[in-house]
């Protein structure tokens, strides 16, 4: 199993050049976007050149001419039309950066989304929840708005410093070496700065993830917080983990402030002594006046750029951090390797269903001690086969690897005589189908939360899949039928209701190999009869396996498998394996009907069931 990887360890430009091809959309028209950039930046010059020509020539104050209206007006019109180019351009620019950017960033959105699908539960398991949501959605938000608002600021300003540069230099090298020495020190500080904020911004995105799993998690589990009345500490983890936020938050502005303050002093130095100097020049006669005023104008074009351009240089690094963040998502492995179309796919046997074989699994969970132990075990097709033990046995573990939610260490687990890692996993889906011990439900209707079996079904082949399953006139007695909306995590419906559409759901699905986790755990005994009778006709004419709890769904099983200490110890029929009085599962057997039959608010005896 592998963690959920951080991209801390990418620099800026690998982060970028990552990003560019994960988002290929991003460089869609590049070519186009950078000419008219171009356009943008040039027309930023057409002012100050206007103004010089027309003090120089159209007022005469350096031919002493006098006023030449024609030429005066042909510049100002020169100007107008400069700035209506301009405009244009980065009219253009700017829908077209628009665009590619928020391509770019839903094909990495919806790339990073899938990729969290395909990592198993494990690997999803070694980061919180809140944490891995944030992934997708608030670090994606800010490199959008990095691209679409930063990026086209600092594209402008760019090539507004590489033009204001080239015109400084066309009317006075020496004042353009002032601007340039003025402004070293300041372009020296922002690789100083860019690392501090690197990791400064980095410890921001992972704070962000923390808060919102501290806010989210006593949402999800509100009732528990009310029930236990745990409100306070509840609070307190919320209001630590802002505070751990803003404290992060705040380090990183203060030195994102502290560099933009650099800035606007360099940007005074520099005006200031381009105006000594440039006097100093008009004096000795090497400036006139008009090319004084242009380049004043000129060296504003070039500061406010620089300082906007720092500036964009600070946020770009909350952005990289969570460009690097979700990148991290697509670096980390899927160890449940789909084979896509060189796997096999799944076949029936002629006697129905299929068969299934543990040759030789052993399992662990991440840092913990072995769950399942040299298994070996042959399930016939068509077999309805009980597994039972106590708690921490390993027959959910079970039921995880032969639903290839897991692979086993060691071994292998076959389906159908094919080995599960070598199966396309779209086969592996059709076929093999797992009731969960809670069937999770979305937020959504019934219908729509029972279309997850089969997403075809329509309401004819859904209300007969209830009367199959002998659930006709409960799903009759819902308020609004089909239409009946289950709520968030299906809590509008009671535990039992829940597992009743979690069954509902896998008939439809129709599989070949039918796995149930404690699927009738939550169900009450009125309704576990009538579910035993639907799953009579369910699991005909395939193989099921029951991880069960309540031994009567042993009682009715074709073969009971008895795990203890994650390794098969017996297994048989019912009938045969009650009889052993040496054997686990007839002290398993005993300690359930000394609970079933107790007599009501009688404290249950500590048994086998309770380990």
């Amino acid at each position: 199993m592998s963690t959920v990887d951080t991209g801390a360890d990418l620099g800026g430009w690998q982060t970028l050049r990552r990003g560019l091809v994960l988002s290929p959309e991003l460089t869609d028209g590049i070519r186009v976007t950078a000419l008219c950039a171009v356009v943008a930046s040039l027309g930023q010059v057409l002012t100050p050149i206007a103004i010089q020509q027309t003090l120089d020539r159209g007022l005469g104050a350096e031919t002493g001419a006098g006023v030449d209206v024609s030429f005066t007006v042909l510049m100002a019109v020169a100007a107008f039309v400069g700035l209506l180019i301009t405009s244009a351009a980065s009219y253009l620019m700017t829908a077209r950066l628009f665009r590619a950017a928020e391509r770019g960033l839903a094909t990495l959105r919806i790339k990073a989304f899938r990729h969290l699908h395909e990592l198993p539960l494990l690997t999803q398991q070694t980061e919180r929840r809140g944490a891995l949501v944030s992934r997708v959605t608030s670090d994606v938000d800010q490199v959008s708005q990095f691209l679409v608002f930063g990026g086209l600021v600092f594209v402008v300003s760019i090539g507004q410093m590489l033009v204001g540069t080239l015109v400084m230099l066309w009317y006075s090298w020496e004042l353009t070496i002032v601007v340039w020495v003025c402004f070293a020190p300041l372009f020296w500080s922002i690789r100083f700065f860019q690392r501090r904020l690197s990791r400064s911004y980095g410890r921001v995105r992972a704070r962000v993830g923390q808060m919102l799993s501290a806010i989210s998690e006593p949402v999800v589990g509100a009732s528990v917080v009310r029930s236990y009345g745990v409100q306070e500490r509840t609070q307190e983890r919320i209001d630590a983990s802002i505070a751990s936020h803003q404290q992060a938050a705040t380090k990183a502005l203060t030195f994102s402030v502290v560099s933009f303050s650099i800035g606007g002093v360099t940007a005074g130095v520099a005006n200031a002594a381009v105006l000594v100097i440039g006097i100093l020049l008009g004096i000795a006669g090497r400036l006139s006046a008009g090319e004084i005023v242009a380049f004043m104008f000129l060296v504003t074009l070039f500061v406010s750029p620089v300082q906007i351009a720092t500036q964009v240089l600070n946020d770009a690094q909350n952005a990289f951090a969570g460009w690097r963040r979700v990148i991290g998502i697509l670096s980390t492995p899927a160890d449940l390797v789909d084979p896509g179309d060189d796997g096999v796919a799944l076949g029936v046997s002629a006697t129905g269903g299929l068969d299934v074989e543990f040759d030789a699994v052993g399992f662990a969970y991440p840092g913990g001690p072995p769950v399942l132990h040299d298994v070996a075990l042959r399930l016939p097709a068509g077999a309805r086969v009980a597994v039972v033990g106590g708690t921490g046995s390993g027959k959910s573990t079970l039921a995880k690897l032969l639903t290839r939610l897991m692979d086993p260490d060691t071994g292998a687990v076959r389906v159908g005589g094919v080995d599960l890692r070598t199966v396309r996993e779209s086969s592996l889906r059709r076929s093999v189908v797992l009731v969960p011990q809670e069937g999770f439900l979305f937020d959504d209707t019934l219908r729509a939360n029972v279309r997850y079996g089969d997403l075809g079904a329509d309401d004819a082949r859904i209300t007969t899949a209830a009367e199959e399953l002998g659930l006709g006139d409960w799903l009759a007695g819902l308020p609004a039928g089909l239409d009946t909306r289950v709520g968030q995590r299906g809590e509008s419906l009671s535990a039992g209701e829940r597992q009743l559409v979690a069954l509902l759901r896998a008939h439809l699905a129709d599989p070949d190999l039918l796995v149930l986790d404690e699927a009738t755990s939550a169900v009450d005994p009125r309704l576990e009869v009538r579910i035993a009778a639907a799953l009579e006709r369910l699991t005909a004419g395939r193989t099921s396996v029951t991880i069960a709890h309540r031994l009567s769904t042993a009682e009715a099983a074709d073969e009971v498998v008895v795990m203890d200490a994650g390794r098969v110890v017996q297994r048989g029929p019912h009938a045969a394996l009650v009889t052993d009085p040496d054997g686990v599962y007839a002290a398993l057997y005993a300690s359930w009907v000394a609970q079933r039959d107790r007599p009501s608010g009688e404290s249950p005896a500590p048994g086998i069931l309770a380990r």
